[in-house]
């Protein structure tokens, strides 16, 4: 910028300089800020008061250095932008804050090349602990997590070898539970619609998918599915291609997650088709929505804050060397049959 120059009025405040102001040691100061149930309500008054008059902001890299506690726990998920991680990611705040732990946020946009870069990048800052997205991490990826010497959750779906902690759902199951609860209901010709088909999805699909093979129910032109990112609008986009190939045969859709599933909703709608009569769908992940549109959107429930609240404790347990009764959790999954599929009452 033109014409600045760095005067004292720039300088940034150091511990000392806070010290100062409030009349104690720099010990004082280091103390209320890393353990302030060890001094006194007055000394933390007068800290508190000089750090905010100064503007001071804690080196966080000394302090790491001098504790070997850097109070940080990374956590890497692929999209900021899919409501699906904000209940998971505030169960992790709630927890990792009560712990008196900061969260270190990245997003890696569901690319495994681009998660090894991030986490990479979080592991430079010395996190106490990290939690990932699921098991599909790069092997290069999964050696530093290894080799990082920290506490480890993978959350989101249960894994056969996990690096050291887990959490999740057998998305497998999830999807042989659709299956199954649409075949006792009485429907014979189902298909299923898929986006950007991540670990995850591919799971359900699968497990969806062997459900139908078990009863011979399973035909390929059922299935629509496409790399592209998820949306309601795709989900209209997927239906009514699926209806095409299929010669409008169908009477059950599972959609792998709920925007798609109210894409379909209202594409159905559109086509004058009558939902659960002509065609019955179901979401996957339960928003709020599914339950308020007309009719209501069947779908799977994964209790998502819980997840975020286990995973951030399992982490706080073993930083403060408590027993953790399993390092693997199965959070479990609830089919909610609603209106969308004639199954409100079983």
């Amino acid at each position: 910028m033109a014409g600045y120059t760095r005067n004292s009025k720039s300088k940034r405040a150091t511990l000392a300089d806070v010290a100062k102001l409030a009349g104690v040691s720099a010990i004082t100061v280091s103390r209320v800020l890393n353990h302030p149930d060890k001094v006194s309500d007055d000394l933390c008054h007068r800290v508190r008061e000089a750090i905010d008059t100064l503007g001071y902001i804690p080196n966080q890299s000394a302090s790491s250095l001098a504790s070997a506690r850097s109070k940080v726990i990374g956590v890497a998920i692929p999209s900021l932008s899919n409501i699906v991680f904000n209940d998971v990611l505030r169960g992790i705040y709630d927890i990792a804050g009560g712990g008196g732990y900061k969260v270190l946020l990245v997003d890696t946009h569901y690319s495994p090349i681009e998660e090894e870069g991030m986490i990479r990048t979080l592991l430079s800052q010395s996190p106490e602990a990290m939690i990932v997205t699921g098991g599909d991490q790069t092997r290069a990826c999964q050696r530093m997590l290894s080799s990082a010497a920290v506490p480890v959750v993978q959350m989101m779906e249960l894994l056969e070898h996990p690096l050291d902690m887990n959490i999740g759902i057998s998305h497998f199951n999830a999807g042989a539970e659709v299956a199954k609860k649409l075949i006792a209901c009485g429907y014979q010709r189902i298909g299923f619609i898929g986006a950007r088909m991540d670990a995850r999805v591919q799971q359900r699909m699968a497990g969806f998918k062997g459900a139908l093979q078990c009863q011979n129910l399973y035909q390929a032109p059922y299935f629509a599915t496409t790399a592209e990112p998820s949306s309601i609008a795709l989900g209209g986009e997927l239906l009514r291609a699926l209806l095409s190939a299929s010669g409008g045969k169908l009477d059950a859709v599972f959609c792998c997650n709920d925007d798609l599933a109210l894409g379909a909703l209202f594409e159905s709608q559109r086509m004058h088709l009558n939902v659960p009569k002509d065609l019955a769908l179901c979401g996957f992940n339960d928003f709020e929505a599914s339950a308020f549109v007309n009719p209501s959107l069947s779908s799977v429930h994964v209790p998502r804050y819980q997840m975020g609240v286990q995973a951030a404790q399992m982490i706080l347990d073993v930083l403060n060397d408590k027993p953790l009764p399993s390092k693997q959790i199965d959070i479990g999954f609830e089919v909610r049959m609603r209106q969308s599929t004639c199954m409100a009452s079983l």
